[in-house]
């Protein structure tokens, strides 16, 4: 009988979370190596709102209904550690110092916030807690048998053949295997020193977390707000499952440092995004904030994910690039990337629409 496949995996955020755990159902030996922590940039500070049919008409409505439902699905398997539920999903408008045309009629809101329609049904939006998923997730490859290494990939290791069959760490530690995942997010593209990978950048957003208890119901909202001084910014609000309501409105291009410990808030980002926030409802208005974050969200040049096999490299893959979608669809992307490196094909989610040979190679870090 063959050994089983050992498969290096570098990136422990939500995509390489999950390839890991879908690899390990298979019998495989996955090996996720984290520089930082798992779920420790995008994967632990997104909204973690997740969507059924939102991308319709687009080349991610099959990946997201299909990840859609294998988050229900995990949560029923996995006994929901990451406070998996159901959303009702509004969309509304306010503006700063002006008097709302209707009241919101959400005790949890302003009434200067008028709404304007229901978006979403507990049949069609969900929430996670992103950390918490992440590291379950992980959690849950390991009791199938895979590995978690602390370490930075600081290069690739090739057999005669020309094949990836392992890494190099910083360290100067070797780690061996029959193949490579890159799924570092926006860290990915210091991956095309070694392959010829596509680009792959970091768009900074900044949120908020506040501790409400029971004061907010299971719904999420997408706001647009005209700030004061005119300018326009669209707010998200999500009440999860352990009391804690998340909040963004606030993004830049400010540059990605190498080491995400090292990811900061702009000045003044989270302080205009508290203010936003207690003005739009009372609830946060009396709540305590208990976690100010910024963090990275990996987007390509067409704003689709890479997912497939690095081209005219054999033993390598990519799966990156998810942008603001990336917790939603790191179920199907692991179950795919886990049919592609032993199958060499997919059953549920074809992935040509992510095929990395769409784009052209980065070659600025070369």
């Amino acid at each position: 009988m063959d050994r089983p496949r050992r498969i290096i995996i570098c990136g422990g955020g939500a995509i390489g979370a999950a390839i890991a755990y879908f690899l390990s159902l298979r019998g495989a030996v996955p090996v996720v190596i984290e520089r930082h922590e798992v779920g420790g940039a995008a994967s632990g500070k997104s909204g973690g709102f997740l969507a059924l049919d939102w991308c319709r008409g687009s080349a991610l409505d099959r990946l997201a209904r299909r990840s859609f439902a294998l988050h229900a699905e995990l949560a029923r398997t996995l006994r929901n550690p990451w406070g998996y539920r159901t959303l009702t999903t509004f969309a509304g408008h306010a503006a700063e110092g002006r008097t709302g045309h209707g009241r919101a009629g959400r005790s949890w809101l302003s009434p200067d916030v008028t709404l304007t329609g229901q978006i979403g049904t507990p049949q069609t939006t969900a929430l996670v807690e992103p950390r918490a998923f992440t590291q379950g997730l992980m959690r849950a490859a390991e009791a199938n048998g895979a590995e978690l290494r602390q370490g930075t990939v600081a290069g690739l290791t090739k057999a005669a053949s020309g094949a990836v069959v392992g890494v190099v760490l910083d360290s100067g530690e070797t780690v061996e295997g029959d193949g490579v995942v890159i799924a570092m997010g926006p860290w990915s593209i210091l991956a095309s020193r070694w392959l010829p990978l596509p680009a792959v950048y970091g768009f900074k957003g900044h949120s908020l977390v506040f501790r409400t208890g029971d004061a907010v119901p299971a719904e999420a909202l997408f706001l647009e707000y005209e700030e004061a001084g005119g300018e326009a910014l669209t707010p998200e609000i999500f009440a999860r499952a352990d009391g804690t309501v998340w909040a963004c409105a606030v993004s830049s291009t400010a540059s990605l440092p190498v080491d995400p410990a090292d990811i900061a808030g702009d000045e003044g980002a989270h302080h205009r995004l508290e203010t936003l926030c207690r003005a739009v409802s009372p609830a946060l208005a009396s709540a305590p904030v208990v976690a100010h974050q910024a963090c990275f969200r990996p987007v390509t040049e067409d704003g689709l994910p890479l997912i497939g096999a690095v081209p005219g490299v054999s033993g390598a893959w990519v799966a990156t690039g998810h942008s603001v979608w990336g917790m939603l669809n790191a179920p199907a992307t692991g179950e795919a990337m886990a049919e592609l490196i032993l199958d060499g094909a997919t059953s549920q989610v074809p992935l040509r629409h992510f095929d990395p040979r769409r784009l052209k190679p980065f070659a600025g870090l070369r």
